[in-house]
């Protein structure tokens, strides 16, 4: 009789560390990396292909000048960024800063709105039965059913002058009597609000769904009023959701034209507006390209603060 082999006994894995299979011979880990390759292969190269290799182009675009016909042609300068800040040829135009400015402000109030409408909506969505959730859902969501064009051009009729809605809203006090929101700022924020109002309805809800209620009810227990428990028991734990949606809805929001050129009469320049133009009849694609460019850095900042902020929430949890 024959004495079995002795196999000696795997090492524990770490990180970087061959792993031990079950005839104790040791695998790299590097072999996983092929199943891994042909999964995550096709979308990794679509994504360089057509999202960052673009963007770098973009960015490289961004240094150089604009020929005597509109093409994109050396000397590289930084001349499209000084542009950008105000300092053009003639001397200081605060018409670009107050552009960017402008349209991160709208970015902001369509944010602000979409939170303070979210909030309620995604509280009582949590809080219905089971089988109704799926039904309000589908409420939330059903405007992404009509194409985005469309729902602008359903504005328009909405909140001209003598639409039902314009005569409601003057019998209550909004607006003036016989004129309505349409072309004006409170046509373009109520436009704005209902169309990116899902992508922050959905995060929260996610977090409101989640909810342990019995920290609501050890706090109103130890005296605790209704905003003191809210503060204090709610907002925390809806916090991730509430980040996640305003990013969802402050980025698009930040970048809209079409919304503000319809509804807001064409009056005001934006972000979008300004991209459009310059890739368009001014056919200047370097300060085009500048103009993307540091505005896609600034939205890196603020993701990249968000980031650090999550992950010092994150170490900082019991």
């Amino acid at each position: 009789m024959t004495e079995p082999s002795y196999v000696a006994p795997c090492a524990p894995v770490s990180r970087g560390s061959p792993v031990c299979d079950r005839t104790g011979t040791d695998t790299p880990l590097r072999q996983g990396l092929g199943p891994a390759a042909l999964v995550c292969g096709v979308p990794v190269l679509w994504m360089l292909l057509f999202f960052l290799f673009p963007l770098l182009g973009l960015a490289v675009m961004s240094f150089f000048s604009r020929g005597p016909d509109g093409e994109v042609a050396p000397p590289l300068t930084w001349e499209n960024y000084r542009r950008l800040l105000g300092f053009g040829e003639l001397g200081f135009d605060p018409f670009y800063p107050v552009v960017l400015g402008r349209s991160l402000l709208l970015g902001a109030a369509t944010t602000l709105l979409c939170l303070l409408s979210a909030l309620p909506l995604a509280l009582w969505l949590a809080r219905l039965p089971r089988r109704w959730q799926l039904m309000a859902l589908t409420l939330v969501v059903i405007p992404f059913w009509t194409n985005f064009l469309v729902r602008t051009y359903a504005w328009q009729v909405l909140l001209s002058p003598d639409s039902p809605l314009t005569r409601l809203l003057n019998a209550v006090g909004i607006g003036q009597s016989g004129a309505g929101l349409y072309p004006g700022w409170g046509a373009v924020l109520t436009a704005m609000v209902c169309d990116f109002l899902p992508f922050m309805v959905l995060p929260i809800y996610v977090a409101a769904e989640r909810l342990n209620w019995t920290l609501v009810e050890a706090a109103m227990d130890l005296g605790a009023n209704r905003w003191q428990a809210f503060r204090h028991a709610v907002w925390p734990q809806l916090r991730p959701g509430v980040a996640a949606g305003s990013i969802l809805v402050f980025l698009p929001a930040t970048g809209q034209f079409v919304v503000p050129d319809l509804l807001g009469g064409a009056k005001l320049a934006f972000l979008g507006n300004l991209l459009q133009q310059q890739f368009g009849p001014s056919r200047d694609w370097p300060f085009g390209a500048a103009l993307a460019t540091a505005t896609l850095g600034l939205m890196l900042l603020a993701l990249a603060w968000r980031a650090r902020s999550a992950a010092r929430q994150e170490t900082h949890r019991p």
